[in-house]
């Protein structure tokens, strides 16, 4: 069976040896060594001023629009993982919808300014499988109108920008680190910001707003993570740079073989100076039917993609009437996320694109 993903887990006596320390300590949770050591690891790795580990990426993005104080209306794109749209509603503000642009399929910044309302407070832009929003345009509508910029970077560990790190863009930038992304914790999230006091903020706010033990700085969550979810991630920290090599690869050879194939699909745009992460492997074809057909096709043997992202998140059922996006419609209908991951064979993908050739083709 090849599934989309397949979590990398590394070798088991190196978590087991960071357990070792844990029982040693008996310290599971609240800030223990391991967290700290991870936040500095990630922190350095990321170049980031402020890092900090969360029990998730949904937590985080809930943290990011209560530390910006974020109310009324938020900006944000209909083509995301729905957590993106739920942490907006979840924290009482409304998502505002901007359609995407058709060759990046991250939020279409031409058209952000023309949504903007009295009541709008910020935007909240995906970094749609790891490609960069064009972060300049919208920090120049934000500066502007005196927006805050919130980056969802779920997908986006380690892409950079300009030879610097994409999350030094916007406000905040949060991450997840969950088991299916190319470095995970297990369950885990991140966020990280620029901003001195936005920091001192967040790490009061994810930790029940404790000031000591019998005071408090003001209302807060529990976004801690614990001791075993960083061991887990400090076991991986060493094959970052082979699991994004592999994936590169693996990329390579499905590009490789699209063109020896003559499989025609659309394949998203990654601006210039960009280094990317290979977080996914998306292609979009010409009809929902033709999806379909090769979504059925693989799964026949035993081969399992997935439609991130569908259906467009403006069509959510508790979000009431929204206006049509035509472009987050017909993206999200026809696109499909390929099988990429570590340890994933040059043979099964070439498995993968000789079904899909055949598919196509009939």
């Amino acid at each position: 069976m090849i599934n989309v993903t397949k979590a990398f887990l590394p070798p088991f006596e190196e978590y087991v040896k960071h357990l070792k320390g844990v029982w040693d300590r008996e310290h599971l949770t609240n800030h223990g060594p391991l967290v700290n050591e991870l936040e500095e690891k990630i922190k350095s790795y990321l170049g980031v001023p402020h890092f900090y580990f969360l029990n998730n990426g949904t937590v985080a993005l809930q943290i990011a629009i209560k530390a910006l104080e974020l109310k009324g209306e938020i900006i944000t794109t209909p083509f995301s993982y729905v957590a993106t749209t739920s942490s907006i509603v979840w924290e009482n503000a409304k998502p505002v919808f901007v359609d995407i642009d058709p060759g990046t399929l991250t939020i279409d910044a031409s058209k952000i300014e023309a949504a903007i309302t009295k009541n709008t407070s910020a935007i909240l832009a995906t970094h749609v499988y790891g490609i960069p929003c064009d972060v300049e345009t919208i920090g120049g509508i934000a500066k502007r109108h005196k927006l805050k910029v919130i980056y969802d970077a779920a997908h986006a560990f380690g892409v950079k920008y300009k030879n610097a790190s994409l999350l030094n863009y916007g406000d905040i930038s949060t991450l997840s680190f969950h088991a299916t992304k190319l470095y995970h914790t297990v369950e885990g999230g991140g966020i990280t910001t620029s901003d001195d006091l936005l920091a001192h903020r967040i790490s009061y706010m994810r930790n029940f707003g404790h000031k000591g033990q019998e005071e408090f700085w003001g209302v807060g969550i529990n976004g801690k993570n614990s001791e075993f979810h960083a061991a887990m991630g400090l076991s991986n920290f060493p094959y970052i740079g082979p699991i994004l090599e592999s994936r590169k690869k693996l990329s390579e050879t499905y590009d490789r073989l699209f063109e020896e194939m003559d499989i025609r699909v659309q394949r998203p745009v990654i601006p210039a100076q960009v280094e990317y992460n290979h977080a996914y492997y998306p292609v979009v074809f010409a009809s929902e039917k033709q999806l379909l057909e090769v979504r059925d096709s693989l799964n026949a043997s035993y081969i399992y993609p997935r439609r991130y992202f569908f259906p467009a998140l403006n069509t959510l059922p508790y979000l009431g009437k929204t206006k049509s996006l035509p472009v987050s419609s017909s993206i999200a209908s026809r696109v499909l996320c390929l099988p990429l991951y570590y340890g994933l064979s040059p043979d099964s993908v070439r498995q993968i694109c000789a079904i899909m050739e055949k598919v196509l083709k009939y």
